[in-house]
């Protein structure tokens, strides 16, 4: 059956305007892109973005409705303890996460330049792809980058890493399991299971998520998006903020539709900004307090005496704690600190073992 125009929540001049030009259903506007539907329609591009990301979402919300399933509160937890973790390579941080990246969830790095927010992103699009042999989830991995840091000689480093460290698992097991796996587990392998996009504002970044999910049920693989960043094209050239506070709200629920949808992993690294007080100014994470609300988990990466830590700020499951962490040639790593700045941190207990690959790192 199919639904009229009319009956979406979209602005009274927007909905006389499609009406007017001949888009009555919903089926008519999704034919187009958002540049296609602009021209046609007579309305900018932010506008068509804008109806575009309202259909599909509601759409997508009254197709989902249409077939009720029964789950008991444990199927939940089951199914959640089932999905797996994309592990970061530094333990500590691991061990704080309840055993890494969570899939099917929504995680946000935020920092300042140059604390490693890159670094962790192209380490997680590496070990995303760690055999489950060896307690990784054999996946694929979409990054897009919209400013320009995704750096492929670094790339390489960490993938080299990561099949060094595999390697020398599989010789101590000497298992045909992890055997066979290695023979796939190759730089040139993991290289290609890497699809970069490059986005050069926010209109190609959400007509690139509006596209998401065809490329994604053509590639079942995929178990990890990354956005590095998030901020930067919504930080620039908007003279508009309430369209930008409703394109970001639109944004954000569809990532978090991708996550739960398509059982996969959804990394977003955001900027700092600073927040002026009464009586002093501290450093938040960008685009408003509302966007944070879009995050399932929040991790602020900083610099603490020439440290680097990350503090796990935002999590439905696990305490609030503190860590340090280190990069070097092979990636993100764990990191030696003085005893009096160890003692200094939030203490974190966690029930769940960790993936047995980052058992030996």
């Amino acid at each position: 059956m199919q639904r009229d125009v009319g009956s979406f929540p979209l602005a009274p001049a927007l909905r006389v305007k499609l009406i007017a030009t001949g888009f009555r259903t919903v089926e008519t506007i999704l034919e187009f892109s958002a540049v296609e539907l602009s021209k046609e329609a007579g309305i900018s591009n932010e506008e068509a973005l804008e109806v575009l990301q309202i259909v599909k979402g509601e759409a997508q919300s009254s197709s989902s409705c249409q077939i009720i399933q029964k789950h008991t509160a444990f199927d939940l937890l089951g199914q959640e303890q089932s999905q797996g973790f994309v592990i970061t390579f530094c333990s500590a941080l691991d061990e704080i996460l309840g055993g890494g990246i969570p899939v099917a969830k929504i995680t946000e790095i935020c920092g300042v330049p140059g604390v490693g927010k890159t670094q962790l992103c192209m380490q997680l699009a590496v070990d995303v792809q760690i055999p489950e042999c060896f307690g990784g989830v054999a996946g694929e991995t979409v990054f897009i980058d919209t400013e320009c840091s995704f750096r492929l000689e670094r790339l390489m480093d960490i993938a080299n890493a990561c099949v060094q460290h595999c390697n020398l698992i599989a010789q101590g097991h000497q298992d045909k399991d992890h055997i066979k796996a290695m023979q796939t587990f190759t730089l040139n392998e993991i290289l290609s299971q890497i699809y970069y996009f490059s986005c050069h504002d926010y209109i190609e970044l959400l007509a690139q998520i509006n596209l998401l999910p065809d490329f994604l049920s053509s590639h079942p693989k995929v178990k990890l998006v990354v956005i590095d960043s998030i901020a930067f094209p919504f930080r620039h050239s908007f003279e508009d903020l309430s369209l930008r506070t409703r394109l970001l709200n639109g944004f954000g629920q569809q990532l978090i539709s991708l996550a739960h949808n398509c059982n996969l992993a959804v990394v977003l690294t955001n900027q700092m900004t600073t927040k002026i007080g009464p009586s002093d100014s501290k450093l938040v994470p960008a685009l408003g307090e509302s966007w944070g609300h879009a995050s399932t988990i929040r991790l602020i990466l900083h610099w603490k005496s020439k440290q680097r830590f990350v503090t796990l700020c935002k999590s439905p499951s696990q305490k609030k704690a503190t860590v340090p962490y280190g990069i070097t040639s092979q990636g993100f790593r764990d990191a030696e600190i003085a005893e009096p700045e160890a003692n200094a941190l939030i203490p974190a207990s966690n029930p769940r073992k960790r993936p047995r690959v980052d058992d030996d790192v």
